[in-house]
């Protein structure tokens, strides 16, 4: 009975071994426990880590069943077979844990089996059913994923696409093949109706016929495999539709050689932003280091770390000290570490000359009359301090030097007394001083030429005073000595027209019965004279000093400025439209006009001029029907010159001794006058208007101030450190001017610089009498009385922050000097690179680009 005890609870034991604790309803148990406390623990804890109360989603239990316990007496065997797994069936997750290289732990157990159990030789049906099961597993693998071209692999499948297959409806076919050829649709007439009870039935008698599907697209039935019977099923249930996926899987710790405490990995907090920006702090830590190493109170070694303190580094340099003395005292040691200024050497006796000579040259042997003065001379002044030159027959009868020791003690006086100072001499190229300016070639086009010279057809020499080109530079006005104004053709030379101004104010004067103002002034002065100068006096004659053309384009007229008077002058040119337009201007001034104000009504006088009194001037264009004189503007004083507005209405006349008088601005087209300025410092020498807004300069002897007109105020006062200004210009751009002085310069100014000069150009030998801007191309000339123009490249760049670029370019010679007098008129050419001069010689002469 004993032994057939036995045998039952063995065989009871074997039948517990076969079947898998994954089978049971009952959670798995751990090994059999033993004697230490350690492997119970361990048991324990993976119990409680695999009772999670989850589904598995498919695992195996094939892992568990690879291992067999070994028991030996108190010895422990831990199984590393290296073993494919096969894949893994839809069963409960295993318990076993894996390192983290990936590998599985196998659980420590101690058994206390006997020998005769751990020979029991293993179930051999059991091991069947294991392989068999593996088999199955590895047929299964992947098959889902296979491409439709493995399924397919004849290539006799519809191959459309997802075409609508009601296209098809009307044809024998329902599409084509991988090759092209037709498939033919079946013949069966049944419908959808017939396939179902079909199906009922199958279903019904069982059989493999009951899982066909009908596939439309080929027009076949299809019998599904219990693989995708499976996947159906576990899709329906919830589960993965792989049974070898595993749903939870063990966890692989593959960052096991980081400290995830360190590094972060442990923690759900977000890097905050500043870490990923460059250290404020290091940067100021590194232009330390490079501020210590560039002065030296580091080195490489330091920074690299081959050196720890740099105090070391000095002492291991510093000379070790040797003997010394004992007695040596404090004194001494504070006068070699003292720090004095840097030792200069005293400069050297200069070496003795020609005339300390024992035997010099006769011209080195002072006079009598030297000698007294040598003695009233003060000892610092004398050429050779104490030494008198002498001469002696030989070398030997030289006697001592009778002032050597006073000369001696003054030199070291001066080497105790008198402070040095080491004088650095710099060595500077002279060529490198001079700015590098571009080559005179590269700034054309500029006049360079003489091309036409205009002359008058009176025997005697008329000095031309001013010129003056018409907007379209067709026509030269220029104005002469002798009064008379004289229209040119530009082209041929041709003098089309003479208007002497003279006559016209004498008839006006006669007509009138007297002269009023400074014309009143001479005649008075005049008729102190003899008799026989009387009828001179009663006609002087007067020069044209200003001349103006109107620069708009659609005004034909001149304004021309004689003694105290201003005369306005129809030339006769233009269009039908454009005589228009001139005749519109002139209208108002035609008639007598009545100024309101009242002191500018003394200072200034509207006269009509009729046209019997003009005379009869040839007209230059068939549309016109005036020319010569139109009125005149009559003042109390001497006029100097004349300026139009850009428009062409309104202009500036400037009498220097006149005044608060001494600037007008009238209106043509109303023939109205005003008097801008209650008091005017200075004589005021020339005016001109800004080209774009409502400024007006105007200079006087030293000054140049910049007026508003419409606020009426001062804007700006111009320095320009010359004592007497004759001319002023403004460039196109209305930012910078230029002004040229009797005293030989020419001075640039810089508007939005300041209101010193900017340049100031000193090129001409003698005064300078005008100076000009071209209106379009970037060209400057001065002219003086030396008989030359000067042509300048004055280039302005729209950049604000590049300075203008001024270039002497040209010398233009072809005047001669009359009574100390040379150029004294200058004016571009509106259009072209050209250059109109006019001197005293009496010669108007075109320069061209040639």
């Amino acid at each position: 009975m004993g032994k057939k005890k036995q045998l039952e609870e063995d065989k009871d034991s074997s039948e517990e071994e076969s079947v898998s604790v994954y089978d049971s309803e009952d959670p798995p148990s751990a090994v059999e426990s033993s004697d230490d406390d350690d492997d119970d623990d361990e048991g324990s804890s993976s119990d409680e880590e695999d009772d999670d109360g989850f589904e598995d989603q498919g695992s195996s239990s094939s892992e568990g069943e690879l291992y067999s316990d070994v028991e030996e007496e108190s010895d422990v065997e831990v199984l590393d077979l290296n073993y494919d797994d096969a894949p893994r069936a839809w069963k409960p997750t295993m318990t076993n844990k894996r390192d983290p290289t990936g590998k599985a732990k196998v659980k420590k157990s101690t058994t206390t089996t006997t020998t005769a159990e751990t020979e029991e030789e293993p179930n051999e049906e059991e091991e069947v059913m294991d392989s068999a099961k593996l088999e199955a597993a590895r047929s299964l693998l992947m098959t889902d994923d296979l491409s439709s071209d493995d399924e397919d692999p004849d290539g006799t499948q519809n191959r459309i696409g997802r075409v609508p297959l009601h296209w098809y409806d009307e044809h024998d076919h329902i599409g084509y093949d991988v090759h092209g050829s037709k498939v033919v649709k079946s013949i069966s007439n049944k419908n959808r109706i017939d396939q179902a009870l079909e199906a009922d039935d199958a279903m019904q008698n069982g059989g493999n016929d009951r899982y066909k599907i009908y596939d439309a697209l080929n027009d076949r039935d299809v019998q599904l495999t219990e693989r995708q019977l499976e996947i159906i099923r576990r899709i329906q249930s919830g589960a993965y539709a792989h049974p070898e996926h595993e749903g939870n899987m063990d966890m692989i710790d593959y960052f096991s050689g980081v400290d995830k405490e360190i590094s972060g990995l442990a923690s759900n907090r977000y890097e905050p932003k500043a870490r990923f920006q460059p250290s404020k702090w290091e940067k100021l830590q590194v232009r330390r280091l490079l501020h210590r190493l560039k002065t030296g109170k580091i080195t490489m070694d330091f920074l690299n770390g081959k050196v720890r303190d740099m105090n070391d580094l000095k002492k291991d340099q510093e000379p070790k000290q040797g003997q010394f003395l004992l007695w040596t005292g404090d004194e001494e040691d504070e006068l070699s570490m003292r720090r004095g200024p840097e030792y200069i050497p005293p400069p050297k006796v200069a070496p003795p000359g020609h005339a300390e000579s024992y035997n010099p040259s006769d011209e080195y042997l002072p006079t009598e009359e030297e000698l007294k003065q040598w003695e009233e001379m003060d000892p610092s002044e004398r050429p050779h301090g104490h030494f008198i030159p002498k001469k002696f027959n030989n070398l030997r009868s030289v006697g001592a030097y009778e002032h050597s020791v006073r000369e001696r003690f003054e030199r070291c006086l001066d080497l105790y007394l008198c402070p040095r100072k080491m004088k650095r001499r710099l060595n500077i190229d002279p060529e490198s001083l001079v700015p590098q300016l571009p080559k005179a070639s590269d700034l054309r086009p500029y006049p360079t030429t003489k091309c036409i010279e205009y002359t008058c057809d009176d025997d005697a020499t008329v000095v031309v005073r001013c010129l003056s080109v018409s907007p379209s530079g067709q026509y030269l006005a220029s104005g002469a000595a002798d009064g008379k104004v004289r229209v040119w053709e530009v082209s041929t030379a041709r003098c089309l027209q003479v208007w002497d101004l003279n006559a016209v104010l004498q008839a006006h004067a006669s007509a009138t019965g007297g002269a009023s103002g400074a014309d009143k002034k001479d005649k008075d002065d005049d008729d102190d004279d003899n008799g026989d100068d009387k009828e001179a006096a009663a006609k002087p004659v007067k020069p044209v000093v200003s001349l103006e053309w109107n620069p708009n384009s659609d005004h034909h007229c001149l304004l021309a400025a004689i003694g105290s008077c201003a005369v306005v002058l129809a030339t006769g040119t233009g269009s039908a439209d454009d005589v228009e337009m001139t005749e519109a201007l002139l209208s108002a001034s035609a008639t007598p006009a009545k100024i309101k104000n009242a002191s500018t009504a003394k200072a200034v006088q509207w006269i009509p001029v009729p046209q019997s009194a003009s005379g009869k001037a040839k007209l230059m264009s068939k549309h016109a029907k005036v020319s010569g004189p139109v009125c005149i503007l009559r003042t109390n004083f001497e006029m100097a010159s004349v300026k139009w507005h850009r428009r062409g209405d309104y202009f500036v006349t400037v009498c220097p001794n006149a005044g608060a008088a001494a600037v007008l601005i009238h209106q043509l087209s109303k023939a109205n006058s005003q008097q801008p300025f209650k008091k005017v410092k200075g004589e005021a020498q020339c005016a001109c208007f800004h080209p774009s807004k409502p400024f007006l300069f105007v200079a006087n002897k030293q000054h140049i101030r910049i007026y508003h007109l419409v606020q009426q105020t001062m804007v700006k006062r111009l320095l320009s450190g010359c004592r007497w200004i004759s001319s002023l210009d403004v460039h196109p751009s209305g930012d910078h001017v230029i002004a040229g002085s009797l005293d030989r310069r020419m001075i640039w100014f810089d508007l939005d610089l300041s209101s010193t000069p900017y340049k100031t150009l000193k090129y001409h030998e003698k005064a300078l009498r005008s100076v000009k801007f071209h209106p379009r191309y970037p060209l400057m000339a001065s002219s003086s009385d030396d008989g030359n123009v000067h042509i300048f490249h004055s280039m302005v760049y729209s950049d604000l922050m590049r300075n203008p670029l001024i270039v002497p370019v040209k010398i233009l010679r072809g005047h001669s000097v009359v009574n100390r007098l040379g150029v004294l008129a200058t004016a571009f050419h509106p259009t072209q690179p050209w250059i109109f001069s006019a001197g005293a010689d009496g010669k108007i002469i075109l320069f061209h680009d040639l």
